[in-house]
């Protein structure tokens, strides 16, 4: 499978960037239990210091826990929906009003997010307590949000199709109102480097973009894809 990265689109009559090319940045991977050895001080007596006998039974290491996490909410200031998805290590980001869309990628580490996305654009965040806290940066411009924990079937979903030799792709956020009425979404989709009408998504339920049908999927299918 093709490897593909984040892509920048700034949309009012003309595609700026296209395409998925991305720095890889981000982090938190999944914690490890450190191992700790039993080690004389200076001045210690043979007594003072633990040994292990034939008989002692080591201490079971503890599997890493998996890191899954998605969050989605409104950037301050904009129209905008933002989105993050982490998995183990790798982290994913996406930035869209429905004119503007900005895909990010990169890693976490310590419940600290940096990723970044095509010409320049960055997005970090903080996560912990239910939420992700943090900036986008794109355009030249600045935004702060705050993205609470997203259930499904709120989050990111994509889908991508090559037809013809032409390129259709497309990006949703999909969140369920703070009231609990309902949901809100916003995306954008492009046949080639050309911005057409963005379908609505039903999550489970195919799209037809251009005339052809797509099966949009959640992050968890296409991750791999753009890292």
């Amino acid at each position: 499978m093709s490897k593909l990265g984040p892509f920048l689109t700034l949309a009012a009559g003309a595609v700026l960037a296209a395409g998925l090319g991305v720095a890889s940045v981000t982090a938190q991977s999944a914690e490890s239990p450190a191992t700790a050895a039993n080690v004389a001080e200076p001045g210690a007596t043979a007594e003072a210091t633990s040994v292990a006998t034939p008989s002692s039974k080591p201490e079971a290491s503890k599997p890493a826990r998996a890191v899954r996490a998605d969050y989605a909410g409104r950037v301050e200031g904009t129209r905008a929906l933002i989105a993050v998805s982490v998995r183990d290590a790798k982290a994913i980001g996406y930035f869209c009003d429905g004119k503007t869309e900005a895909w990010f990628v990169g890693k976490v580490a310590e419940g600290q997010v940096s990723l970044e996305g095509f010409g320049g654009a960055t997005l970090s965040a903080t996560l912990g307590g239910g939420k992700a806290v943090g900036e986008v940066a794109l355009g030249g411009k600045k935004w702060d949000f705050t993205a609470p924990t997203a259930k499904k079937p709120s989050g990111l979903y994509r889908a991508s199709a090559i037809v013809r030799g032409a390129r259709i792709k497309a990006g949703w956020i999909y969140l369920r109102n703070p009231n609990g009425d309902g949901f809100v979404q916003v995306g954008t989709a492009f046949v080639g480097d050309q911005q057409v009408e963005t379908p609505q998504l039903t999550p489970g339920r195919p799209v037809t973009i251009d005339g052809e049908q797509l099966e949009p999927k959640d992050v968890d299918g296409f991750i791999e894809e753009m890292q």
